[in-house]
């Protein structure tokens, strides 16, 4: 019995449950256990990382065809990482798999079939999709998209319809779909799902021992495996995901401490304070294209009733990053109403040295956790590397900004080597 043959039609399934019957798809040849899970499987939204060569780009052609098929009038979206990809990717697939007997029409320029129901199935890249409401979206290669296109893109095209998603990828390090792929379990409409290539049963035992023993372990552990592997030089390699982040909820009777960065764009801070001889990191800001006065201005409206000490760039004391004449930035902060910890310059190993002694030290003690809602930290923890050469973190990722955040606030709080410091109070 082919793959054809099991399309279900407008009567296969409810408009309210539109996963994909069981007796569609049991005795379908084609596809083995794993992929039946994600067929069979009712939950909204499925993240769904899995290794090279596994069947995703026909296993989720294959269920937006089947939602396509259940209902008519349906809207649903294949997506690639780009236009060209998306066409490449998708778009033949998609013809071979809609038998004769369902289609209405085909277009080649739209990439887009129309079934008989009137629903549409269209092959898209990420550009140009802002305003169209969806019954069922397809990310592929979610993890080498924007990290923004799911939330502020796609997920919305679905609110109205309270439409459905699939986003697969194989693993890309621990970016945004490793966020995605992590957060999905304690969602009530989500759910996640890895498997290796060998699960997918497309490649065999043979060919998955030869790129064994010619790939470097950690590619073959991130493309055949689906594991989310850790970059090989990072900065922060004491930081753990699973055991430095926590609920990490605010102390109203305990003073605030401000680690900032003063970088423009972004202007990024955290806000922790300290538990005993723990560091607990509850918030983190980041203000697109922004100043010193903006992130105070933030800070106040963020906590109107408590103050504490800003733990800023030792160079705030001199830069003038967006100030008016004669007021540098440590000014800025103390005209707010906060105090700053002015510490002298030290070497930026020392600072990378006291975050990791504080994630973990050699008494394998951890004192410092962050709260699971600071993304933009926990994600930067985890992507910034050493630039090669040197023993200095690469800037060229971005990633060293929310992260020298966190260091200005340990090094005046926690260092590891005590340095001359003055705290200076409220002076306007």
């Amino acid at each position: 019995m082919s793959l054809l043959d099991q399309i279900p039609d407008a009567r296969a399934s409810s408009a309210r449950n539109r996963s994909v019957p069981p007796r569609i798809v049991s005795v379908h040849r084609d596809f083995g256990p794993a992929h039946l899970q994600i067929l069979l499987c009712g939950v909204r939204i499925i993240v769904l990382a899995a290794g090279r060569r596994w069947g995703k780009t026909t296993l989720g052609l294959f269920k937006l065809l089947c939602h396509a098929a259940s209902a008519p009038g349906q809207v649903c979206y294949y997506i690639g990482p780009s236009e060209r990809q998306a066409e490449e990717m998708g778009w033949r697939t998609l013809k071979q798999l809609v038998p004769p007997v369902l289609t209405r029409r085909v277009s080649e320029s739209k990439l887009e079939i129309e079934l008989v129901n009137g629903s549409i199935i269209k092959v898209h890249g990420p550009r140009s999709l802002r305003g169209t409401g969806l019954d069922f979206a397809v990310l592929d290669e979610c993890a080498f998209m924007q990290a923004e296109f799911w939330p502020e893109v796609v997920r919305p095209m679905l609110a109205d319809k309270e439409g459905r998603a699939l986003l697969m990828s194989t693993p890309w390090g621990r970016n945004h779909f490793y966020d995605l792929y992590y957060e999905a379990p304690a969602r009530p409409d989500s759910a996640a799902f890895r498997y290796s290539t060998a699960e997918g049963g497309y490649v065999s035992a043979n060919e998955l021992a030869l790129l064994r023993s010619t790939m470097d372990p950690k590619l073959y552990a991130q493309e055949i495996e689906a594991s989310f592997e850790l970059p090989s030089a990072r900065v922060y390699h004491a930081f753990s995901r699973d055991l430095n982040v926590a609920d990490v909820p605010l102390i109203p009777d305990l003073p605030l401490l401000v680690g900032m960065d003063f970088n423009v764009d972004p202007m990024t801070a955290v806000v922790a304070q300290k538990v005993g001889g723990q560091c607990h990191v509850s918030a983190e800001i980041v203000l697109p294209n922004s100043n010193t006065f903006e992130m105070m201005e933030e800070l106040l409206l963020r906590y109107p009733q408590l103050r504490g000490v800003v733990h800023p760039d030792p160079s705030g004391a001199a830069r003038k990053t967006s100030a008016a004449v004669g007021q540098t930035d440590h000014v800025i902060i103390r005209q707010a109403g906060w105090q700053v910890y002015s510490l002298k310059p030290y070497p930026i190993i020392d600072r990378v040295n006291s975050v990791n002694a504080m994630f973990q030290n050699a008494n394998r003690q951890r004192r410092l956790f962050i709260d699971r809602k600071c993304k933009n930290l926990i994600r930067a923890l985890d992507g910034l590397t050493i630039k090669a050469g040197t023993n200095l973190p690469d800037k060229s990722t971005g990633f060293q900004h929310i992260t020298d955040a966190l260091g200005y606030l340990i090094m005046g709080v926690f260092p590891m080597l005590k340095d001359e410091v003055t705290i200076t109070t409220v002076r306007v």
